[in-house]
């Protein structure tokens, strides 16, 4: 008998391609982070590979260290089993002493590099720790959990205070970047007038928070321009009240430089922002895009942003106005059919009374405003702002109160990162950017999204079978 041939599988092979075929690349998505990052000095094919000479930071057993030494000879008379101390701990690092047993050889050195009498270890500790919006409290954490030395809360704060002073600069260096990019745009060396998003952003929610910020970004390139850190406490302020020796407070360099509410420090900050935009970035701010949320716009608009308002009167039965109401035969206005048959108009209706019209005269002359209108022409939004608003909240954590030396170092980092770019992850979270705008990974979320409807409806379904206090 003959062989036979399945009929279950496909009479035709496919052809799967082999080693001379060319494959597909995938397409170059052009990415907001992408695009943001490619102005950025850092190249990642200039990165050092793993291969090059050893460097950076690792931890070692005390005791392994010591046996280590003890199998070395000593430099002076060549005999073996050197002794190795520790005299003294500097948070993270150490400072050691290789001692020979039989002569008078020395050899005193510091377990890790030092930079301006600080120690590199523990300032990269404290920015490591800040990095992941962490405190104090946490390295000590970290530290008892790895059984290394932990630096105390005075050490902390020295480094964090070395930190922010460094990070003060690279951030002012960035936003004044971001702003010379901006002139480029604008084809001009001088003073460039340009339109700029402005939003505010608080530690806490409900608008009750003691620290907040404001930022000002490019609509074009996405980076922060200017930023203005606001805090209305004061450790030696609030100490003094508490303890109603405010008579007797030390002079101190106060770090509140807010007064007044939360809700305020939009406004003021925006204030602050536009006032010194022309001395510190050779920009006029003409334009501003926010939610309207906050008083902004009114606060700022007499800097240098001439608001030009009319007057416009509304229509009542002695004073009909049909001006602006189209004309023919087909228009909507009465009035104005009328005129077109030539026709003489009788006005039936009695008109608004004058204390609605006093109610819904501002509102329509803010509608009806040039300046008010032209917003809406250029097609921009703050969304730039709206990502840069979570990004201080990552490295300074919601929850957690800190000063405003804290919250500074944080902002300040937030900024850096965000306009720079975080080298050792930054190809990672671009080739991510790539991944999430394919086309198969829109699909993958549309389903998704399919997916929490049939649970939704499930819900709905079932009924209510787990509330608090329901049953």
């Amino acid at each position: 008998m003959g062989n036979r041939k399945n009929k279950s599988r496909s009479q035709k092979r496919k052809f799967i391609g082999n080693r001379y075929t060319e494959r597909t690349k995938p397409l170059d998505v052009p990415t907001v982070s992408k695009q943001k990052l490619k102005t950025t000095s850092v190249s990642f094919e200039n990165i050092p590979s793993k291969d090059d000479k050893m460097s950076g930071n690792r931890i070692f057993d005390v005791e392994i260290l010591h046996s280590v030494f003890s199998c070395l000879c000593c430099l002076s008379c060549l005999s073996v089993n050197l002794q190795l101390t520790e005299d003294s701990i500097f948070g993270l690092s150490s400072g050691m002493t290789l001692k020979c047993k039989k002569c008078m050889f020395v050899y005193a050195f510091q377990s890790t590099r030092k930079a301006n009498k600080m120690n590199d270890i523990n300032l990269q500790f404290v920015w490591g720790m800040r990095i992941i919006g962490k405190c104090h409290s946490s390295s000590k954490k970290l530290c008892a959990s790895l059984n290394i030395p932990s630096l105390s809360k005075a050490a902390y704060r020295s480094c964090e205070k070395k930190l922010l002073n460094v990070a003060t600069v690279v951030s002012k260096n960035a936003m004044i970047e971001a702003a010379d990019e901006v002139r480029k745009l604008k084809n001009t060396s001088d003073v460039a007038e340009y339109g700029v998003p402005v939003d505010g952003a608080w530690q806490r929610r409900g608008h009750s928070s003691l620290n907040g910020c404001v930022a000002v970004l490019s609509i074009d390139t996405g980076k922060v321009v200017d930023l203005e850190v606001m805090s209305k406490w004061c450790r030696n302020c609030n100490t003094s009240k508490s303890s109603g020796k405010s008579k007797h407070v030390k002079k101190h360099q106060c770090s509140c430089n807010h007064q007044g509410s939360a809700g305020s420090m939009e406004s003021v900050g925006a204030y602050r922002l536009f006032e010194r935009s022309r001395e510190t970035r050779k920009l006029e701010y003409v334009e501003l895009y926010g939610d309207g949320y906050s008083k902004s716009h009114l606060t700022v608009k007499d800097i240098y942003i001439i608001d030009s308002t009319f007057i416009i009167d509304v229509p009542v039965k002695s004073n009909p106005m049909h001006g602006q109401c189209p004309l023919g035969s087909e228009s909507w206005c009465a009035y104005q059919r009328a005129q077109s048959a030539g026709k003489v108009f009788y006005d039936k209706n009695a008109g608004l009374p004058k204390n609605i019209i006093n109610k819904i005269k501002p509102t329509y002359l803010q509608l009806c405003d040039q300046n008010h209108l032209r917003k809406c022409l250029h097609g921009k939004t703050q969304n730039a702002n709206e990502a840069f608003n979570g990004c201080p909240w990552n490295i300074v954590r919601k929850e957690i109160f800190v000063e405003l030396q804290t919250f500074s170092l944080g902002s300040y980092i937030a900024v850096i990162n965000f306009n720079k770019g975080y080298a050792a992850i930054d190809q990672t979270r671009i080739e991510d950017s790539k991944r999430h705008s394919l086309p198969s990974a829109k699909v993958k979320r549309k389903k998704f999204e399919l997916l929490k409807e049939k649970v939704v409806n499930t819900e709905k379904h079932e009924g209510v079978t787990y509330k608090s206090g329901a049953f």
